[in-house]
């Protein structure tokens, strides 16, 4: 998918761009920046782990059981009606496919040098020793930035309280939070 987008990108003439993705959308968004650099500006991974481990066992149980009988469950939700045409048992093969690949971006991950927001729920999908684990290798987390912030690295995590990995797009501070980070000055350099 990551290939896809940077063809459209250059298919479009878009030379740069920032890039928001959540869960599967995050994933995309974290392999454009460790595949095309030069494609991004700023990037926000919204409730995504770096590597299938920071997943919850249960979530990973789940995910080794998607498949075309995970279609069933979707007819009774607004999804199913937004989509009626949609064959919702393809679409579930694939995704349990990618979904049970194994996966471990640490190492790619620290070779970013854009501006990354890290966003999650406070009851998400993802454990939070991940999540802290995933903000330690952009620097984060690691030693007081100091009264003058000189010591505060790029990139950014944001909490989101009440929330589950199920619901984080309707926290209502969401958009403000993504969008003071993305309109926020580039650090010197870049």
């Amino acid at each position: 998918m990551a290939e896809d987008v940077a063809a459209l990108m250059k298919h479009l003439g878009i030379e740069k761009a920032d890039f928001t993705g959540y869960s599967l959308g995050a994933g995309v968004a974290l392999q454009i920046a460790i595949r095309h650099p030069d494609l991004i500006h700023k990037i926000v991974v919204i409730s995504a782990p770096v590597k299938q481990s920071g997943w919850y066992p249960e979530v990973l149980d789940l995910m080794a059981q998607m498949g075309p009988d995970t279609a069933k469950s979707i007819k009774q939700t607004q999804l199913y009606q937004f989509y009626p045409d949609t064959d919702w048992e393809a679409l579930f093969t694939k995704l349990g496919d990618l979904v049970r690949q194994d996966f471990d971006w640490s190492k790619e991950i620290t070779a970013i040098k854009s501006p990354v927001m890290i966003v999650f729920a406070d009851a998400d999908s993802v454990r939070m020793a991940h999540i802290m684990e995933f903000f330690a290798q952009f620097g984060g987390g690691q030693r007081d930035v100091g009264l003058d912030r000189a010591l505060r690295p790029q990139a950014q995590l944001a909490i989101l309280p009440g929330t589950t990995h199920y619901d984080i797009l309707s926290f209502p501070m969401l958009a403000a939070i993504i969008t003071r980070f993305l309109d926020s000055p580039m650090p010197e350099g870049m």
